[in-house]
C-alpha cells in the first residue's frame, strides 16, 4: 500500500508539472462548454484516447454566482428496452448507469485547482465531497483534468476537453 501511494504522489507530481499553465480566471469559466475530448492516462503512462468511446458527449456550465453542472455519456449508450427505468432489465440498468455521469454543486478556485463541492451526482459517494480539477484554457478550449482517481479498478487521470458553446 506504501508503494502504491508513493507511486500515485510522484506520477501526480510528474504529471502536474506538465500541465503548469495559469488557470483561467473564475469570470473567464462562465458559461457553457460542450465535451468534444476524452482521454485517460495511467500510472505507467499508457494513454487511452477514447475513454469514454471515440465520440463521448456532455455538457459542464459554470455560472457567475458560483454554480457548476456537468453531465458526460460514453458514445454509443443504448436506450433502455423500456420507458421505466425501475423496471427495466437489471442489465440494463447497470450498464445506463456505468456509462452515464452527472454532478452538480458549487465550485471554487483553491490555489491552482478548479474544486467542485458535490451538491448532488449520479453517483452518490460523491455528495458532499469535493472533486479536484486542474484546468486551461486555451482560446474556446478548456481542459478539465481530475487529480488520479480509479476507473475501472485502474488508477488514472482523466482529461476532458471542451469547446465554448455560444
Amino acid at each position: 500500500m506504501r508503494k502504491l501511494s508513493c507511486l500515485l504522489s510522484l506520477w501526480f507530481l510528474a504529471f502536474s508539472t506538465c500541465f503548469s499553465a495559469t488557470p483561467p480566471s473564475k469570470d473567464m469559466l462562465v458559461g457553457t462548454w460542450e465535451l468534444v475530448a476524452a482521454r485517460s492516462t495511467t500510472l505507467t503512462g499508457k494513454v487511452d484516447p477514447f475513454t469514454f468511446g471515440k465520440h463521448p458527449s456532455g455538457l459542464l456550465t459554470f455560472t457567475a454566482k458560483g454554480r457548476m453542472s456537468m453531465v458526460v455519456s460514453d458514445d454509443g449508450r443504448k436506450p433502455l428496452s423500456v420507458l421505466d427505468r425501475v423496471t427495466a432489465p437489471v442489465d440494463e440498468r447497470a450498464t445506463a448507469f456505468s456509462t452515464f455521469v452527472a454532478y452538480a454543486g458549487r465550485y471554487a478556485y483553491e490555489g491552482n485547482m478548479l474544486v467542485y463541492h458535490v451538491e448532488v451526482s449520479s453517483i452518490q459517494n460523491w455528495v458532499n465531497t469535493d472533486l479536484r480539477r486542474f484546468v486551461t484554457l486555451d482560446g474556446t478550449r478548456l481542459s478539465v483534468r481530475t487529480t488520479p482517481t480509479q476507473k475501472g479498478g485502474v488508477h488514472e487521470t482523466i482529461e476532458l476537453v471542451f469547446e465554448r458553446l455560444k
